[in-house]
């Protein structure tokens, strides 16, 4: 068994406005294996962005607990978690908006490294210049400004800043949503390569089931704040039991066209996160919805070795 270098327990953010408490995550349940990409799916306003943030303490949860090889995080006073933050790092969605305009490529790989007083100023500039090559940018760039790169070069920079205190664990947030077709292959590739050198563990938030496909090694489907189906990635894609996923799954276009695959569409959008329904959070949008839905908030049932789901009607829809 392999062991998990992230598990989450109970966790839950509850953001407060002025219209009332907004429930971005509830009640998660997760566990992150060493050197596994975890992916996490599902619609805008699901709340995946969310928990990556929480669960790295860049958002201070509601509830719950995170732990992180071992260390319970939401014990850890601030310069025991200064010190942890060296482990765990975000490459963000948006490539412009995530780089300072006004610094050059080295200021922006370096600040994790001058933050934490890590080498002299010659070794960062040698760190920097390696970090650069294992992206597959040129050492000089360090000298540039971020406008003077494409999309998918300036997300490039962000995971060389990423990498820049040799993390164990990364939170990818959208990192290719934003690019081209083709620059999101190359940095899936890219992902993967930087996996398998450094033996890094990752979880990967995305919408693109088909890129998650690709990349992860463990699938969670998140709707409304909740993990509502969770396994190896072969399994829910070949085998998917919540009718949320089988919605996600049926939108993927086919790479051949004229084939008679089923649709299973979804009615209207996803509820608001200030008044979430009662029960189970998918039932207003689900066709095989009880009444009992209403009042029983399903939990993760196993249905294979690492394969849960969580719904009451399980044993009919399957």
């Amino acid at each position: 068994m392999t062991e998990s270098l992230v598990s989450i327990r109970g966790l839950s953010k509850v953001f407060q406005s002025e219209k009332g408490p907004v429930f971005a995550v509830q009640d998660v349940y997760l566990d992150i294996p060493k050197g596994d990409i975890v992916g996490l799916v599902g619609e805008s306003g699901s709340g995946k962005t969310t928990l990556g943030r929480t669960l790295l303490r860049l958002i201070e949860p509601t509830s719950g607990d995170i732990v992180f090889d071992g260390n319970d995080m939401n014990s850890l006073d601030p310069s025991s978690l200064r010190a942890l933050r060296r482990r765990m790092q975000i490459i963000f969605q948006d490539p412009i908006a995530s780089l300072n305009p006004r610094l050059r490529v080295k200021e922006i790989i370096s600040e994790g490294l001058v933050a934490h007083g890590v080498g002299s100023r010659k070794e960062r500039t040698e760190k920097v210049a390696a970090l650069l090559e294992e992206v597959g940018l040129q050492p000089e760039d360090m000298r540039r400004f971020p406008h003077e790169f494409s999309g998918g070069q300036r997300q490039r920079i962000g995971i060389a800043r990423a990498l820049a205190l040799d993390p164990e664990f990364i939170v990818a947030d959208e990192s290719v949503s934003a690019l081209d077709v083709s620059i999101q292959a190359q940095i899936l590739n890219l992902l993967l390569d930087i996996r398998d050198q450094r033996g890094l563990t990752m979880l990967f938030i995305a919408h693109d089931l088909s890129v998650v496909e690709y990349l992860c090694d463990l699938v969670a489907v998140m709707y409304l704040g909740r993990i509502v189906e969770i396994g190896p990635s072969q399994d829910v894609y070949s085998s998917p039991s919540h009718p949320y996923t089988r919605s996600l799954l049926s939108a993927i276009p086919e790479p051949k066209p004229g084939l008679n695959s089923e649709r299973e569409l979804l009615q209207g959008d996803i509820p608001s996160p200030l008044n979430p329904p009662t029960g189970c959070v998918f039932r207003t949008r689900c066709k095989y919805a009880l009444d009992s839905c209403a009042e029983t908030i399903p939990t993760l049932v196993k249905l294979d070795k690492k394969h849960k789901s969580a719904c009451l009607r399980l044993s009919e829809i399957s």
